[in-house]
């Protein structure tokens, strides 16, 4: 049952002064913003309104497989933490979503127009509100550098400018169509570069939110201890580059530019998953 759970997951898916007052810090992070701002060049501009419809069946079919975890109060929480670092970022102008869906699984997933899932297994794994931060910033940055989307463009499962995306707002049969084909491909894993790139997006965003800049690096630390074949964490292991390779990658990016910019851990502020 548990591996069928897995294979329906994966079809399914497919302020800003914190940082102190060093003038270098704030250059790197200001140099690091703008590598985040950088526009997706090539293929077929899509509005903000395709993307949110494609976003919308995705996460639809998602849920439809595993549903939120029934606790009001920790979804709640997940938006306001996870809206306030997507606010950080230049695509704040997305009506950002955010949910913890009932899997042991560890994992995290973002679809295109702000939709972004955080498996309970992973939730609870989780000891601060900043590193809850980084791992929502790294899904953002998928969403706001378009990394789904382009997979589907370049595979031309979609053709994002047809307009028969924006004539079917309301999310029906065509629409299904049109994402049903390309689901598995949203939810495959990325380009380790994707990957990488995420990485050091979550950072700046969980950074100039006000968090400790290591809360995704702290998280990826711990998820390195686990073997490969653990059931709960396997599909993580799938979709996403090894967390030393990306302990690794991100370290080389930061190198000691961020020990000194004093962000907030917040453990006492977690919310705690009932059991």
């Amino acid at each position: 049952m548990k591996c069928k759970t897995l294979w329906i997951l994966v079809l399914a898916l497919c302020s800003t002064t914190v940082w102190g007052a060093n003038p270098f810090e704030q250059e790197l992070l200001k140099t690091l913003k703008q590598g985040v701002q950088q526009q997706v060049t090539g293929g077929t501009a899509t509005s903000i309104e395709e993307e949110t419809v494609i976003g919308r069946q995705v996460a639809g079919n998602l849920l439809g497989a595993v549903p939120l975890v029934k606790d009001a109060k920790l979804q709640k929480y997940i938006n306001n933490v996870g809206r306030w670092v997507a606010s950080q970022s230049e695509r704040s102008n997305f009506e950002w979503r955010f949910g913890v869906i009932d899997s042991n699984d560890v994992n995290a997933f973002a679809a295109p127009g702000g939709y972004i899932f955080v498996t309970r297994g992973l939730y609870r794994l989780l000891q601060s509100e900043a590193e809850l931060a980084g791992v929502l910033a790294h899904e953002v940055g998928h969403v706001i550098r378009q990394h789904h989307l382009k997979i589907l463009q370049q595979s031309k499962l979609i053709d994002l400018g047809s307009k028969v995306v924006t004539k079917n707002v309301g999310g029906n049969d065509k629409v299904q169509n049109l994402i049903g084909s390309g689901a598995e491909i949203v939810s495959r894993s990325l380009d380790k570069d994707a990957e990488f790139e995420a990485d050091r997006i979550a950072v700046v965003l969980a950074t100039r939110s006000g968090y400790d800049a290591f809360g995704l690096p702290t998280v990826l630390q711990q998820i390195g201890h686990f073997a490969k074949d653990d059931g709960d964490i396997a599909l993580l292991f799938k979709t996403h580059p090894h967390p030393d390779d990306r302990l690794g990658k991100l370290g080389s990016a930061m190198g000691e530019r961020f020990d000194g910019v004093k962000g907030k851990t917040l453990e006492k502020r977690l919310y705690r998953v009932k059991p």
